[in-house]
């Protein structure tokens, strides 16, 4: 081997080679799979907040029935708490829908890459005057 680390190796008593990398080694993350990831999240997640919110009225619904028929105060404090719990979980819901309209202005507004060029006139009012006076009587001899 003729390189310039002939001599380490030679010092270290041991053989190197160079090792070649392909470039399709290196992952990068695709954009569009992650908004795909968001999607799937988003759907995931309002499917488990639908199934708990029809099971959370199932359980009213029976806890509404025990605590007929018994009188409890205990039963109808459960049923108070497991409304509770179907309404926050509803709110999660409205929260859900939010969060993702949020998530996608925020890739929207990182994807919109807009310049603005903004001239300057650095001088006195009078050297202004002059200079808009000038580019008037020169729009007037075009017309």
């Amino acid at each position: 081997m003729s390189d310039n680390y002939e001599s380490i190796d030679k010092a270290l008593d041991v053989e190197s080679s160079i090792v070649e990398t392909s470039s399709s080694e290196i992952k990068k993350q695709d954009p569009r799979k992650e908004k795909t990831d968001i999607s799937k999240d988003y759907e995931y997640t309002r499917a488990n907040l639908y199934s708990l919110i029809e099971k959370g009225q199932e359980a009213i619904n029976g806890i509404m029935e025990v605590a007929e028929e018994g009188n409890s105060p205990r039963a109808y404090e459960v049923a108070g708490q497991l409304i509770k719990s179907v309404a926050d979980t509803t709110d999660k819901l409205i929260d859900l829908q939010k969060k993702l309209k949020d998530v996608e202005e925020e890739n929207s507004k990182t994807t919109n890459n807009s310049t603005t060029n903004n001239a300057i006139f650095v001088g006195s009012t009078s050297e202004l005057q002059k200079m808009l006076k000038q580019g008037f009587l020169n729009n007037n001899e075009e017309s």
